[in-house]
């Protein structure tokens, strides 16, 4: 029995202290490092934002890919990148079916992409446009 009660109290001071304490944590953030920002829009052939088009970027000389990302429905997309001067390769691709009256034409798909080369430096954004064009028939 006396035991139970030295628990009791050991437990009911230690959610006291975790109490009393949580306004302090509350309080603190996690330190942003800065970063630059590559953002942009992918058109398609048609010249109308594709939804989508798979991006990747990656620091030039490097054959991955360190980030990946896809178009929205208005054909943008936005990735942090390191604060460090760099150049970055950003390639966008996708599969594109031409509109005939209003309605994809699958049999005429075709596999469209655009590369650009960007410098990020300081906190700039560096905004960008891809427009894909063919690049070889799919089988």
């Amino acid at each position: 029995m006396n035991t139970s009660l030295r628990r009791a109290g050991i437990a009911a001071v230690s959610l006291a202290v975790l109490v009393s304490s949580a306004p302090a944590f509350k309080g603190q953030k996690k330190e942003q490092q800065p970063y630059g920002l590559i953002s942009g829009t992918v058109y398609g052939p048609d010249d109308r934002p594709l939804y989508g088009a798979r991006i990747q970027i990656h620091p030039v000389g490097k054959k991955h890919p360190n980030w990946e990302r896809m178009s929205d429905h208005r054909g943008e997309f936005a990735q942090r990148v390191p604060l460090n001067p760099a150049d970055y390769e950003v390639l966008a691709e996708a599969e594109f079916a031409p509109l005939v009256d209003g309605k994809p034409q699958p049999s005429h798909k075709k596999r469209v992409q655009d590369i650009r080369k960007v410098h990020v430096e300081k906190d700039v954004i560096q905004d960008i446009s891809l427009h894909l064009r063919e690049k070889a028939p799919l089988d």
